[in-house]
């Protein structure tokens, strides 16, 4: 054996070994068992928020646990099959740096063929009604902003605008439009000024290294997307007991337009200028991180939210009904599931 190979052989070890005993680093346990795993693939990722969310589904007959779960990264990876797709589960925790970055650890480690998001959310659409589940077909971070000085206007360039960092192609939020207590006839401006929203920076795995592409929008598959309409046909869990009931049936449909944000959002105020200006149904914490990764890796993607607020009535119903509100997001997932599969096994036949 020739002298280079065996520096090679020395050199690769210690690399190895170096690597495993990193701070935060795959070890070479965990690495036999992603890689077994992924020879099993490819998988559904089922990409989780909370485990009030993931529960439901963990504890329901639709669900087959393997008993195989990988730990890494401080997340746990739980496989298993829904309607006999081999599908991984994952929990991200709250906001969207959790969620993208669960993302994008389930997209590089293991071989999937494509992300189921779910959960529950906040609302802005008047149509729907507490445990309702819906279904965009687009996405958006709406808490990208470009926050102008007072003084200037909408005719005014931002920042940066020149050299294409920032846009005013996606409206803004006038702050002085939600003045209250003002007498009337008098005039009256505000500090805050204008909040005008921003497209993410994105950097697709087929594009070059490094030149950003800009995304507002985020559209989910467009063949998921047609899958989901059979869900529109689904009942829905609409009371706790004999005694405890919604005053109304909960539906799925699909809609336009959701968006996301590491805001706890409860103000009305801005949930109407959301629905007003970007005709926004659903709002959440997570979707559009969990979109931009899928959208970067060129990984099939679409989410499902069931309503967990309501725009009017009691403030307290949502905490209430929030165990069926849960279930709902979950008998939705499975019905997709089982769609898909349904879907696969016509094509491949």
């Amino acid at each position: 054996m020739g002298i280079s190979v065996v520096a090679c052989i020395v050199l690769s070890a210690i690399l190895m070994l170096n690597a495993q005993q990193s701070n935060g680093a795959l070890s070479a346990e965990t690495q036999m068992l992603i890689e077994e795993a992924n020879m099993s693939g490819p998988y559904l990722g089922l990409v989780i928020p909370n485990s009030f969310e993931m529960d439901p589904l963990l504890q329901s007959p639709n669900f087959t646990s393997s008993n195989l779960f990988v730990d890494f990264s401080g997340r746990r990876f739980r496989f298993g099959t829904i309607a006999n797709k081999q599908v991984i589960l994952v929990m991200t925790g709250l906001s969207m740096i959790n969620a993208a970055i669960t993302t994008q650890l389930l997209l590089s480690v293991f071989n999937i063929e494509g992300v189921v998001h779910y959960g529950i959310a906040a609302h802005a659409n008047p149509s729907f009604n507490l445990a309702d589940v819906v279904i965009p077909q687009y996405w958006s971070h709406s808490a990208l902003w470009s926050w102008q000085r007072y003084g200037e206007g909408p005719q005014d360039e931002l920042p940066l605008e020149a050299n294409g960092d920032y846009t005013r192609e996606f409206g803004y939020l006038n702050v002085a439009n939600y003045t209250v207590n003002v007498t009337d006839g008098s005039s009256y401006d505000n500090s805050l000024n204008n909040i005008w929203f921003q497209p993410e920076e994105v950097f697709p795995i087929d594009g070059t290294p490094e030149e950003r592409q800009h995304a507002f929008w985020v559209a989910v598959d467009p063949l998921y997307y047609e899958i989901s309409q059979k869900l529109e046909e689904l009942e829905l869990e609409r009371c706790l007991n004999a005694t405890t009931c919604l005053p109304h049936t909960p539906k799925v449909a699909r809609v336009q337009r959701g968006t996301s944000a590491s805001i706890f959002l409860s103000n009305a105020a801005y949930r109407s200028f959301l629905h007003d200006k970007f005709n926004i149904t659903p709002l959440d914490m997570e979707s559009a991180s969990v979109a931009l990764i899928c959208l970067q890796q060129r990984v099939p993607f679409i989410a499902i939210r069931s309503l967990s607020s309501s725009l009017s009535g009691d403030p307290n119903e949502a905490s209430k009904f929030i165990t069926i509100v849960s279930k709902n997001s979950v008998t939705a997932v499975v019905e997709f599931i089982k769609q898909l599969s349904l879907h696969q096994l016509v094509i491949n036949h």
